[in-house]
């Protein structure tokens, strides 16, 4: 027990200053570079953070789930040849869709930053498979550690450039990618046995595939109001407020994204072990905990909301008190996506995610063309809406899903559904 506790720990301290240093890290290149020579590194970033929802954060997950549920590594040892095949072809693929935009893009027209671009891409696959490896070993100290260190390395590296007087766009692009070379400080997690089932993981680029489908609606969902609002006709100020605010609420998000690397192998194990009370147990907690979450959040953002905006971001940048609380009221269901994600991941249903996400993006445009109000506030809907679309689909998901395997297992025609 205290040996979890100390993983917990490790992965809460390793997420939060991961959180920080990006922060620090995108302060570090606005600051020198201006506004307007740091607007290709701001592209890049954004990609980065697509790009780890679609390849890390899904690699990591099936990688531990994998070695959880086959007690052993033999499978992904099998597979990830393929898996390394999709991620340098994606590579390949989105580099050339950069060059090809890079005068929109990044206003420039060389070929640096479609290059970064690709950099990114694999940087994101390789550490997806450092932290799988790392957890499926049960290091999950070292996974706290390389969460650190990889923004940690990012700004050590633009430290370097300002007190070199560097002003180039492309060097803090290439600090920005060489984040994911800490991975090389951990060799054993890239080290997959033959031991366990050895038969090839069923249909791991699928798997993927659909893992990746939902994680990157998931996170257009969650980041990519301020873009909506703009193109909905709001003001540049909007925007900025519910950027500030969507940051805001978002960090316990941020922070839990570490956090559930424990997750996926303990789950994986109770599927496999058929304990379906555990399972029950954990699915009443995410689905009342996650109601009382956003009972509660809705309420701080509506009171405490605006003044933190204004604390926090500056005395210029406001926003409502009802949009306040629509974006802290969806930030925290989208915290019991999360979790409904992780849980989905262990049973091995990655096709559900694609689907749930599918649907609250559906969901969510159609609260878009209905609410009323000023732009801001229809964006702050449909945020809403969208997240809570999604719970919605991601608990009949892992209800029904559930309830098929038992019935697989008993050979008894499964009851309908409850969430609890």
């Amino acid at each position: 027990m205290r040996a979890r506790r100390g993983d917990t720990t490790a992965l809460a301290l390793g997420a939060a200053a991961n959180g920080v240093l990006a922060y620090v890290f995108f302060v570090l290149a606005t600051r020198h570079l201006g506004a307007e020579a740091a607007a290709p590194v701001s592209i890049l970033w954004t990609y980065w953070s697509f790009a780890a929802a679609a390849l890390t954060f899904p690699i990591q997950h099936w990688i531990a789930r994998s070695v959880a549920a086959r007690r052993g590594s033999g499978g992904v040892r099998q597979a990830l040849p393929r898996v390394t095949a999709l991620v340098l072809v994606s590579a390949l693929g989105v580099g050339l869709l950069a060059w090809l935009g890079r005068d929109t893009l990044f206003q420039r027209d060389d070929v640096w930053f479609p290059a970064l671009v690709a950099w990114v891409t694999l940087g994101s696959g390789f550490m997806g498979v450092v932290r799988g490896g790392l957890s499926a070993q049960n290091r999950f100290r070292s996974v706290g550690l390389a969460l650190a260190a990889e923004n940690g390395l990012r700004c050590g590296a633009a430290v370097l450039l300002v007190v070199a007087g560097v002003r180039s766009s492309v060097g803090f692009g290439v600090c920005l990618a060489a984040g994911s070379l800490v991975g090389l400080l951990w060799p054993s997690s890239l080290r997959f046995a033959r031991n366990g089932d050895s038969e090839t993981v069923a249909a791991p680029v699928g798997f993927l595939g659909n893992a990746a489908g939902g994680q990157l609606l998931s996170q257009a969902i969650l980041t990519g109001g301020p873009v909506v609002l703009a193109l909905s006709g709001g003001t540049a100020t909007e925007v900025t407020a519910l950027f500030a605010g969507l940051a805001l609420f978002r960090a316990p998000y941020t922070l839990a994204v570490g956090l559930v690397s424990q997750l996926t192998g303990a789950l994986t194990r109770a599927v496999i072990e058929d304990r379906r009370r555990v399972l029950q147990k954990v699915r009443a907690g995410i689905f009342f905990a996650t109601g009382v979450s956003a009972l509660v959040a809705g309420t701080v953002g509506a009171v405490a909301g605006p003044f933190l905006v204004r604390f926090i971001f500056g005395s210029q940048v406001r926003i409502g008190e009802l949009p306040s609380a629509l974006i802290a009221t969806g930030s925290a269901l989208a915290l019991g996506n999360l979790l409904l994600t992780v849980l989905i991941i262990a049973h091995g249903r990655s096709g559900a995610l694609a689907g749930a996400w599918a649907i609250a993006v559906v969901g969510g445009a159609a609260v878009l063309a209905l609410a009323g109000g000023s732009p801001l506030s229809q964006v702050c809907w449909a945020f809403a809406a969208a997240e809570l679309v999604a719970f919605a689909a991601l608990l009949v998901a892992e209800v029904s899903g559930s309830a098929r395997l038992a019935a697989q297992r008993t050979g008894v025609r499964p009851q309908a559904p409850s969430a609890s």
